[in-house]
């Protein structure tokens, strides 16, 4: 990436309402895209009452929910299943699946803002080399997974899904291992969940944020492959309880 500069294509986030919205509308391209994760927004359509078509909401949220090296911290009882298990973790071998699940699993089909939109956005951002996956896989079958977009040296975590227990906590836990791993320094998770705040991130003011990012998107690094047997991790992977 190069210098940061103003968007192309949205206002400031510091423009944002209340609720975090920066604008409506626009296109979803992949220079779009990327142009507004280098400036801390992300589309997320919304359903309106009344309208067929979702609109295209843009948001930067205040505040904003990131996941720390430092802080982050697997718990006793995940610790000992990844230890005990036979599952692998994958990164980019089943991106198309992995965001498929995410749009409907779950109860999830057609209760998601990962609408067809989104799904063909993201599947341009991840053939550009913008949007990854990481995925775990038992007996060559699909159990869970997560993705997102890396700019620079921030990741942003868009979706996960499970289809067996802990399996998107474990797809959590290995991205953080290997982002920590590859060189990141800043991982975005948009909003506060409950299972994140057990494991240590925080909320911190948009501001702030926009200041780590402007220093992330300026370092280069790349997301590299990943494949680790949680039975037999190596070193770097390895979680304490």
């Amino acid at each position: 990436m190069g210098m940061w500069s103003e968007s192309q294509y949205f206002p400031s986030p510091s423009l944002a309402d209340a609720e975090g919205i920066v604008c409506i509308g626009g296109e979803l391209s992949v220079d779009c895209l990327v142009d507004a994760y280098c400036h801390g927004i992300f589309p997320w359509p919304v359903s309106v009452e009344g309208m067929e078509d979702e609109l295209m909401v843009w948001w930067s949220p205040d505040p904003r929910a990131i996941v720390k090296w430092n802080t982050f911290h697997v718990t006793r009882r995940l610790a000992r299943k990844m230890r005990n298990s036979d599952w692998v973790v994958t990164a980019d071998r089943h991106f198309s699946d992995v965001m498929q699940a995410c749009a409907t699993e779950n109860t999830r089909e057609g209760n998601t803002w990962i609408n067809e939109e989104i799904l063909n956005a993201y599947h341009l951002l991840h053939r550009a080399g913008y949007a990854h996956s990481v995925e775990v896989v038992e007996n060559g079958k699909l159990v869970g997974g997560v993705y997102g977009v890396s700019v620079g040296s921030m990741f942003a975590a868009e979706s996960m899904f499970y289809r067996k227990p802990d399996a998107s906590k474990i797809a959590i836990v290995a991205l953080m291992r290997h982002l920590q791993r590859q060189g990141f320094t800043l991982f975005d998770i948009q909003q506060m969940t409950p299972h994140m705040a057990s494991c240590g991130a925080v909320n911190i003011s948009r501001h702030d944020f926009l200041k780590e990012l402007r220093l992330a998107i300026e370092q280069h690094v790349q997301f590299g492959e990943l494949s680790v047997k949680l039975s037999s991790p190596p070193e770097w992977f390895q979680v304490n309880d």
